[in-house]
C-alpha cells in the first residue's frame, strides 16, 4: 500500500498542475493557445456545456503501432455523448515517430504536445489532444504492479500509455485491450470534466483520501464509490484488471454521485 499511495500522489499531482513551459507553447507559429493551457479540471464546464463551445473536436495523436483501437474511439464518443451536450464531436489522427524513450515523465510528454499538437479552442469548437504513447510513465513500479494506465496535465490534454495497456490486455485473456483502453479513456475525460472535486464542485462529499509523501491526508480527485469509473484503481494496472475481470469484462460506469457532480456543471 505504501507504493501504491506514493504512485498515486505523484499522479495526482499530475492531474492537479501543469507542468508544461506555457510560454513557449503558446507563442509557437502565432496561434492564440492560452485556453488549452491551463491547469486539469478548468476547462470541464466548457467540456460539459454549449454555453462557450457547441463542437468538440478530438485530436489523437499516436506513435506507429500504438493506434487506439477504432471500437475504443467510438466507445469513447459514445460516452461523451452521454454525458455532454456537445452537438458534433470530430475525430482526426496524427502518427508521430517515437521519442525514443524507456519511459516518460510528464514533462516530456508536455513537450511532445508542444511538437505535435495542430488542434486548438476555435470560436465555437474546443479541442481535446490525446497522445498514445509507445513508452510507459517513469513513475511505473512494475515489481508492484504499480503502473499507470493514463493521467491527464492540462485543461484538454491527456496521456495514454499504449505501451502498458497493450502489455496488461495480453497477460490475460479476461480482460481485451479494448475494454482498457476505454474504460482509461472515460476515466481521464472524467478528471478533464472536473471529477472528483477538480473544477467541478461536489453536490454531496465523495472524494477519496490519500496520503502524501509528507504524511498528510489530502483529497484524491478520485471517488470513494468502490465500483465507481473515478475510482482511483481504475488508473492503475492491477486495479483495472481486477474490476474488469469482476464485471466480466464489462466497462465500469460512473456512479450516482459523480453524475449529479457533472449534472450540476452543465452535463447531461
Amino acid at each position: 500500500m505504501k507504493n501504491f499511495s506514493a504512485l498515486l500522489f505523484a499522479v495526482l499531482l499530475v492531474i492537479s498542475c501543469s507542468s508544461a513551459d506555457d510560454s513557449s507553447a503558446e507563442q509557437k507559429e502565432g496561434t492564440n493557445k492560452a485556453s488549452n493551457l491551463q491547469g486539469s479540471g478548468d476547462s470541464a464546464n466548457d467540456i460539459l456545456a454549449n454555453t462557450n463551445y457547441s463542437k468538440l473536436a478530438l485530436e489523437i495523436v499516436y506513435v506507429d503501432g500504438f493506434r487506439p483501437n477504432d471500437a475504443s474511439i467510438a466507445n469513447f464518443t459514445d460516452f461523451i455523448n452521454d454525458v455532454t451536450f456537445k452537438n458534433e464531436i470530430t475525430t482526426t489522427y496524427k502518427q508521430v515517430s517515437s521519442p525514443n524513450k524507456e519511459s516518460l515523465t510528464i514533462e516530456e510528454i508536455a513537450k511532445l504536445e508542444t511538437d505535435n499538437r495542430t488542434a486548438y479552442n476555435t470560436d465555437d469548437t474546443l479541442a481535446i489532444y490525446i497522445y498514445f504513447a509507445d513508452a510507459p510513465s517513469n513513475n511505473d513500479d512494475k515489481e508492484t504492479n504499480s503502473v499507470t494506465l493514463g493521467a491527464v496535465y492540462r485543461n484538454t490534454s491527456m496521456v495514454i500509455y499504449e505501451s502498458t495497456i497493450k502489455e496488461l490486455a495480453a497477460k490475460s485473456t479476461l480482460v481485451s485491450e479494448t475494454s482498457v483502453e476505454t474504460a482509461t479513456l472515460q476515466h481521464e475525460l472524467g478528471h478533464l470534466m472536473g471529477l472528483v472535486n477538480l473544477g467541478t464542485e461536489m453536490v454531496h462529499p465523495h472524494e477519496g483520501e490519500t496520503t502524501n509523501d509528507d504524511g498528510e491526508t489530502v483529497g484524491s480527485n478520485h471517488c470513494n464509490v468502490e465500483d465507481c469509473l473515478m475510482n482511483a484503481k481504475l488508473e492503475f494496472g492491477a486495479g483495472m484488471k481486477k474490476m474488469l475481470i469482476a464485471s466480466k469484462n464489462g466497462l465500469p460506469t460512473l456512479d450516482a454521485e459523480c453524475i449529479a457532480d457533472l449534472k450540476a456543471n452543465g452535463g447531461k
